[in-house]
């Protein structure tokens, strides 16, 4: 097979509420202007966790010749940092992240060719109240493994945590107490947890640990909008619904989430019920990246989404 065409950059963005010099970086593969396909934007999770955790998207340019887009979010990766800004939800707004996006759609001048979009975890719900925007090019869109809101994300990881085995349950509630989310006990239970329902591979991919690296790196994005661990959100997302104007999405979306994600069904209802073109499909052997843990049935299930 001959070697796709790929191509790094960095775009300017005027990002909101500050006057400090920003810039996103992007990687493309596959060729965007000879390409009959609209290209597929990718947006990553966390908010911080880079975009490691989709280069296995680039088997559908191998296979089905969609070119890919990956992207750092601002405060991650090789885009612009911002750790003078912990803790300002102002900054951290999901308005941020719609004008990154706009930015990005604009910079790369997709808007005539069309685009689709796929966003995984917190790029689901990214993409998801993105699209109820109806920005113009958007073709088609992914939510993967992405809650609707904040609250059933916290709900479905508490239903989970309440199943785990006593001592790990134990060690994590009694750490979430205290407020303990730095020591070796807490970090191994926590670990217990993530190989149940966030990745099922062991080992985990080396894509999947440069991902969590970028949260190691700079958590500031992550502790702003999330909070300090998988069951305790302390930002912006508790009260936030991604899908409360999912019913003006005019696109089609498809659904996923694993049988053993920590977005359970309950995470993922409201866009079903909402969205008024979409398909839902649940993997059967995956939890919550199953881009990595069924990776040919995934890249099947979105190629023929995709038409292909």
């Amino acid at each position: 097979m001959a070697e796709m065409l790929t191509t790094e950059g960095e775009i300017p963005f005027a990002a909101p509420n500050t006057d400090k010099p920003t810039k996103t970086w992007y990687k493309i593969v596959g060729d965007i202007t000879k390409s009959t396909s609209p290209p597929l934007i990718l947006c990553h999770g966390g908010p911080g966790a880079g975009h490691e955790s989709l280069l296995s998207l680039t088997d559908l340019c191998e296979q089905y010749g969609i070119p890919v887009v990956f992207y750092d979010q601002i405060g991650c990766g090789k885009s612009t940092h911002f750790k003078e800004n912990m803790g300002d939800e102002k900054f951290w707004s999901i308005e941020l992240y719609w004008a990154e996006l706009d930015n990005l759609i604009d910079s790369l001048k997709l808007r005539e060719k069309g685009f689709y979009l796929l966003g995984q975890s917190w790029g689901g719900m990214l993409v998801g109240s993105y699209a109820a925007k109806q920005p113009a090019g958007l073709r088609k869109v992914i939510i993967s493994s992405g809650p609707a809101s904040g609250a059933l994300y916290l709900k479905s990881a508490n239903i989970l945590l309440a199943k785990l085995p006593e001592p790990i349950r134990r060690t994590l509630e009694d750490c979430e107490k205290r407020g303990d989310h730095e020591s070796e006990e807490f970090q191994k239970a926590s670990m217990e947890f993530l190989k149940r329902h966030v990745c099922r591979l062991d080992p985990f991919p080396d894509d999947i640990l440069k991902a969590f690296g970028h949260l190691d790196e700079d958590p500031t994005s992550y502790l702003t909008v999330q909070g300090p661990s998988e069951f305790q959100i302390t930002g912006w997302l508790k009260d936030w619904d991604a899908s409360t104007e999912a019913q003006n999405i005019d696109t089609p979306v498809l659904l996923i989430n694993g049988k053993y994600d920590e977005m359970q069904d309950l995470c993922i209802e409201p866009w079903f019920k909402r969205i008024p073109k979409v398909k839902w499909i649940t993997l059967e052997n995956s939890s919550h990246l199953g881009q990595y843990e069924e990776r040919e049935r995934y890249m099947e299930v979105c190629g023929a989404f995709l038409g292909y």
